[in-house]
């Protein structure tokens, strides 16, 4: 439903709402699930009266999980996890159609960003949706006196699950934070299939180049990792993976992908891509040895896994934008680095992020998830926690319905078995 009220906003063109409305309805089409948990929300309204503060990647798909929970009654602010990753016609659709605060600007810069989590917190949450963990930083650090209106939380990211463990484990996190990113429905889907079709979607867009024949190196064997490099294969590349868990380096070799360090791998790459949720993955011992006009891409959250800072000092040129979201830098020595979205997410920098259809299971892990928090916020413990089982299961049940798949049932001899231990075998 369109709406002209005032709502509090900083977008960059409130004209491009209808192209952002086309698109979002688009991305809605190819969300069945949680199209299904949003008319159910529309009828029951369980968020009436519940504010939620959300810093996420302002895309078609987060859209749609904003309007299923203002479907539930909900009072939202939106700001963007990641400045280039925000779709400047999604925001001004969320503000001029829909009725919803969003502070999200494409390319804002660091001064901007924090302002714009600031105003969402300035809404004084009782739950919060964060992306990397960065709003809840900033409620720890410089808007401790909201803290105590918190209830809880969800996190959608790798990275923020890492940062929100070891803030648990130091007695840091002051409210529950549910780590939505490791139900099965998210880390195995959105993560792996997501990140691994969306990577070279940014690769392609940003570089045009032909991945068949090329040794890509992917720095890292998680769930995305696992993606990416499934992906490269398929398309005719020959992969390396570098790792620093054995246990992950061992499924790696298993699956046919050379393994070795970066210091090795750095020589012989064409394509680097990063997917660890770590910092300086590659750096000056790697850059100095690379190929003439090797590629570099991060789809690992933050933009500290390519220490782009010393790429930016250290080379004699940079030839910015020498296509769509590629920087050029030219070595002393004459060779060229090129590197996709300034080191930030490529696949939200350069292309659109995951499929919808993927984005489908991951919110609507997070919309039940946050329906959940409403009955049991309050009695958790302050720390990081997981989803129930069963909403991870009632996910995958509903996809596979919307998908048109059936499954087995247990007859009562099998379920007896599985109950007893005093049947042999």
């Amino acid at each position: 439903m369109s709406t002209t009220t005032a709502i509090n906003n900083d977008v960059a063109n409130l004209s491009l709402a209808a192209e952002g409305k086309k698109r979002i309805e688009w991305a809605g089409r190819n969300m069945p699930v949680l199209n299904q948990i949003k008319e159910r929300f529309a009828k029951e309204r369980p968020f009436a009266g519940v504010r939620i503060a959300a810093c996420m990647h302002v895309t078609t798909e987060t859209a749609n999980l904003m309007l299923a929970l203002k479907a539930g009654g909900a009072e939202l602010a939106l700001c963007a996890s990641n400045p280039l990753s925000t779709q400047d016609d999604t925001a001004a659709a969320l503000v001029k159609e829909f009725g919803i605060s969003v502070y999200a600007r494409n390319a804002v810069d660091r001064d901007g960003y924090y302002k714009h989590l600031n105003a969402a917190l300035d809404i004084k949450p009782q739950f919060v949706f964060d992306d990397g963990c960065d709003l809840v930083n900033v409620l720890h650090t410089t808007r401790t006196e909201l803290l105590d209106g918190v209830i809880a939380g969800c996190e959608e990211t790798t990275t923020g699950v890492i940062r929100l463990s070891q803030m648990a484990k130091d007695g840091a996190l002051k409210f529950p934070m549910i780590a939505v990113n490791d139900t099965d429905t998210k880390h195995m889907f959105d993560n792996r299939y997501g990140t691994g079709q969306s990577t070279f979607d940014a690769i392609f867009r940003a570089t045009n180049t032909l991945v068949a024949g090329k040794i890509v190196v992917v720095a890292g064997f998680g769930y995305c990792g696992k993606g990416v490099a499934e992906r490269a294969k398929g398309l005719g590349a020959e992969v390396i993976v570098t790792e620093i868990d054995p246990t992950k380096a061992l499924d790696a070799m298993m699956q046919g992908f050379r393994v070795m360090p970066m210091t090795k791998a750095a020589a012989i790459g064409d394509i680097f891509i990063t997917v660890t949720g770590n910092r300086d993955v590659l750096r000056d011992e790697h850059f100095k040895q690379m190929k003439d006009g090797a590629i570099l891409a991060n789809s690992g959250h933050f933009d500290i896994e390519i220490d782009v800072a010393w790429l930016e000092k250290n080379a004699k040129n940079k030839n910015a934008k020498m296509r769509f979201q590629t920087d050029e830098y030219e070595m002393k020595d004459g060779r060229r680095i090129l590197l996709i979205a300034e080191g930030r997410l490529a696949n939200l920098g350069a292309a659109e992020g995951h499929p919808a259809s993927v984005m489908d299971m991951s919110f609507s892990d997070q919309a039940l998830t946050a329906e959940w928090l409403l009955k049991v916020g309050k009695s958790l413990a302050a720390g990081l926690h997981n989803v129930p089982t069963e909403i991870d299961k009632n996910v995958a049940t509903l996809k596979l319905a919307s998908m048109g798949a059936e499954l087995d049932q247990l007859t009562p001899a099998q379920e007896l078995y599985l109950n007893s231990w005093e049947h042999g075998s």
